[in-house]
């Protein structure tokens, strides 16, 4: 497993596909590392050059030492591009990851080909939800919200009816470190990209779950309508992790877009 040191922080990453093919690169959303596109990465792999890492406090990545913002974890993103040479990549984000590949795209747009934004939002949440979240991992871990966070997560059908699955994704999660979930949710906390998205200027594709209830389908639209020629899509019957649930689905919404 490959390590790069990024805007200070020891980031775990690897690489999959073909080298010199046209790159994805891949962020994640919160309380998860970069197994969550596993089976969309096998979708992919024969065509694509594809980077995936763990953000700051997830993952084998490092905690950060002190609360950071999303402009803290974009420029995590920017340093590994460096770290691996690539300028420029099309970019796909999931909730925080996608706040995450806003916030690049926003300054720093030349790195940006294409922008594909999963289930996710200019401004999610509220900061009385987000302190409540924050309190309670700081109190009694990430295992404390785990089943909470598990239904909003997955749709009823994949609980039902894979249950070794939705209890390794259920691990997943609860083992993400208390200070560096906590140190995500103020990030997203404080993140408000309403206004800065309509300065969004890569090609950007929008994409939502149906039974996502973490960031239900009229939230991701709305910011699909704030950027400017934005394309949405909603996947039938995936919750807040298309990619898990959906990953053929996904898959192929990428390589259509983009060979688009």
């Amino acid at each position: 497993m490959p390590f790069s040191r990024s805007n200070d922080i020891v980031l775990s990453y690897r690489r999959a596909g073909r080298r010199g093919a046209p790159r994805i690169a891949f962020a994640n959303s919160l309380g998860s590392d970069m197994a969550i596109w596993d089976d969309v990465i096998d979708e992919l792999a024969a065509d694509f050059d594809l980077l995936l890492y763990d953000k700051r406090g997830h993952g084998l990545s490092e905690v950060a030492p002190a609360p950071r913002g999303i402009r803290d974890h974009s420029d995590d993103l920017i340093g590994l591009l460096d770290h691996v040479g690539w300028q420029d990549t099309m970019i796909c984000g999931l909730s925080v990851g996608g706040v995450i590949a806003m916030d690049l795209a926003v300054r720093a747009p030349a790195r940006v080909t294409r922008l594909v934004l999963m289930d996710t939002a200019a401004k999610i949440g509220t900061p009385d939800a987000w302190n409540a979240r924050i309190d309670a991992v700081q109190d009694g871990g990430v295992a404390s919200i785990g089943e909470a966070i598990m239904a909003r997560w997955f749709s009823p059908d994949y609980r039902a009816g894979q249950p070794e699955a939705f209890s390794a994704w259920r691990r997943m999660l609860e083992r993400t470190p208390a200070a560096g979930y906590a140190e995500t949710c103020k990030a997203l906390r404080d993140a408000d990209l309403t206004d800065t998205i309509t300065g969004i200027t890569a090609p950007t594709l929008v994409i939502a779950g149906e039974n996502d209830l973490s960031t239900p389908p009229a939230l991701v639209e709305a910011t699909a309508h704030r950027i400017p020629g934005a394309i949405f899509h909603i996947i039938k019957g995936a919750g807040h992790l298309p990619c898990i649930e959906r990953p053929a689905d996904v898959a192929a919404l990428l390589r259509g877009f983009a060979n688009g």
